[in-house]
């Protein structure tokens, strides 16, 4: 099937992409820094730094990580951060001297921690004081040479970084007692940086940039090698795709989504980073007060998310009085978008909610909907340029068009391999090099693909297939519903029921109303069996719900 059917792309947008004008991630970096040195870069908490201003950090990083530390090209250094402006600084300095930048959820317990700095042998982390703690748990187990310590607040103007820093210590008691004696602490290294200079290191677009660690849903992570060139090729991809409205040098995005999250990575700062604009840091999107004053005072023009962020931002009482006149893109990936969402969307802010689709082996992005849609249709988009996917058996066999199959993927952003699983590897890329995504979908005849759930999550009642999307969007039209999880529970006449896991927006909603409702909307195998009421539903740091909580 591949893209045959795809018979045009919307007008504007190329069927392939020229091949990338850089050798390595690096090289636009600088470029970009040239480019719009005067430009505003990053902000965080009302303090911003230009291109010029971050160039100079970067590099006084990254010869102190080099000359100091005597990390050389290859390497692995661990980034165990939020949304502060030490990302950026820390992921462009392992650029400059040819590092693989090991990206680590502050959140993870100690175990989880202790997984990945095993499996990828990083040399060196920079880690929030906050989790500091955690770190100093699996120092026995790791081979981490090198410690960097920072707080939220120490690249953020005086007194205002100071003063943060200072609360969130000893007002708000976040950082809990560590000790790590071989710990330096930031700022002192871009202070001794400064002084030092940087040998220059060869890059090619063959060689690693990224562990991007996935697959802990099902077991033991694996880190997916993303290259300089995996990248770059997905860069040229999408901003081919928003060319017809992004402005260079222009757009201002939020970015409430933790940059260490492979989508926000991409879209709001490599991305914005090549088109020289501004990336508006949210260190917690779960607060979505903090998420919503934000909003309110900066005029933004880009806002990515997951479905989650938006529901919880529509059910805000200040969000109708925000302004999103300036708004050209607004994209939910991550997790399927719900249509009540969407349409709630378009009907408060007056701008389209347009739905994207990626995975961590893909650089991200697979495909995108038309930035000329007007209104919801449920479909992921069309693959972007120089890609091309088919919808087939487990066999490889092409299914026809509108029936339901496995998703596979090839272009120039599908991963090298996972690290150091050669046969998790193979398991998952063919020799002619598609990529089995694990995602059931389907496609129309106008080319537009459809996520029906991931492979893992279907759910089989009595020998017919069920899809927790499916239902999950059923249920989200009963106005008393605000979330809902569908899991599969087992049964021992149909071998698995449907479960529903709700969060009410109507307090006094019942069981009863939900069966009444999905009676109407589902056939008698697709109604849930068992009906359970949350307060609240488990989420992974980007706010994506974890079905796997739920079934434990």
């Amino acid at each position: 099937m591949e893209k045959i059917w795809l018979k045009s792309y919307p007008k504007g947008i190329p069927a392939d992409i020229e091949p990338s004008p850089f050798n390595n991630l690096n090289e636009l970096f600088t470029r970009s820094c040239e480019q719009y040195a005067d430009n505003q870069a990053f902000y965080q908490m009302g303090h911003t730094i230009t291109y010029a201003q971050l160039a100079e950090q970067v590099d006084s990083f990254a010869a102190y990580l080099q000359q100091h530390f005597a990390l050389k090209k290859g390497d692995r250094i661990a980034l165990m951060l939020p949304n502060c402006l030490q990302y950026p600084v820390a992921l462009f300095a392992a650029f400059r001297i040819g590092l693989i930048v090991v990206n680590v959820n502050p959140l993870y317990t100690v175990r989880e921690l202790g997984q990945v700095l095993k499996d990828s042998r990083a040399k060196a982390i920079v880690v929030l004081n906050v989790v500091a703690n955690t770190l100093e748990k699996v120092m026995e187990e790791v081979p981490i040479d090198h410690v960097i310590i920072t707080g939220l607040g120490d690249l953020l103007s005086f007194p205002k970084g100071a003063l943060l820093n200072f609360v969130v210590k000893h007002i708000k008691k976040k950082v809990p007692r560590y000790h790590l004696p071989q710990a330096i602490f930031f700022k002192r290294a871009l202070r001794q940086g400064k002084n030092l200079k940087i040998s220059p290191v060869t890059l090619t677009g063959e060689d690693t940039a990224f562990l991007q660690y996935t697959g802990g849903t099902t077991g033991y992570p694996k880190g997916a090698m993303l290259s300089h060139q995996n990248l770059l090729a997905n860069l040229q991809q999408v901003a081919a795709w928003i060319a017809p409205v992004f402005r260079p040098g222009k757009e201002v995005v939020i970015t409430p989504l933790p940059l260490y999250h492979i989508f926000s990575l991409m879209a709001n700062c490599l991305l914005i980073v090549m088109q020289g604009g501004l990336s508006v840091l949210i260190a917690n999107a779960r607060d979505i007060n903090s998420v919503v004053k934000t909003l309110s005072k900066m005029p933004f023009s880009v806002l990515t998310g997951v479905n989650s962020l938006y529901n919880a931002l529509l059910d805000h009482p200040q969000f109708p009085t925000l302004d999103f006149s300036h708004v050209r893109i607004a994209l939910g990936a991550g997790m399927a978008l719900q249509e009540d969402v969407a349409k709630r969307w378009v009907a408060m802010t007056g701008k389209p909610l347009l739905e994207g689709y990626g995975l961590t082996e893909t650089s991200p992005v697979v495909s995108i909907n038309p930035l000329t849609l007007e209104a919801y249709n449920g479909s992921i988009g069309l693959p972007l340029p120089s890609t091309d996917v088919k919808i087939c058996t487990e066999e490889g066999d092409d299914v026809p068009v509108g029936e339901v199959g496995e998703l596979w993927v090839k272009g120039p952003q599908v991963m090298q391999g996972y690290w150091q699983r050669p046969e998790a590897t193979d398991e998952v890329i063919t020799k002619e090099g598609w990529f089995k995504t694990g995602d059931m979908a389907k496609c129309d005849a106008a080319g537009y693909l459809y996520i029906v759930d991931r492979k893992k999550d279907m759910i089989n009642v009595s020998g017919f297939n069920v899809y927790p999307n499916e239902i999950e969007e059923v249920v989200m039209h009963h106005p008393g519903v605000k979330e809902v999880a569908v899991i599969g529970v087992p049964d021992e006449h149909s071998g698995e029921a449907v479960k529903l896991c709700i969060v009410r927006r109507n307090p006094s909603l019942t069981e009863a109303e939900v069966y009444q409702h999905c009676q109407h909307e589902l056939t008698g195998y697709k109604r849930p069996k068992v009906i359970e009421f949350y307060d609240e539903l488990p989420k992974s740091a980007v706010g994506k719900v974890l079905r796997r909580h739920l079934r434990t």
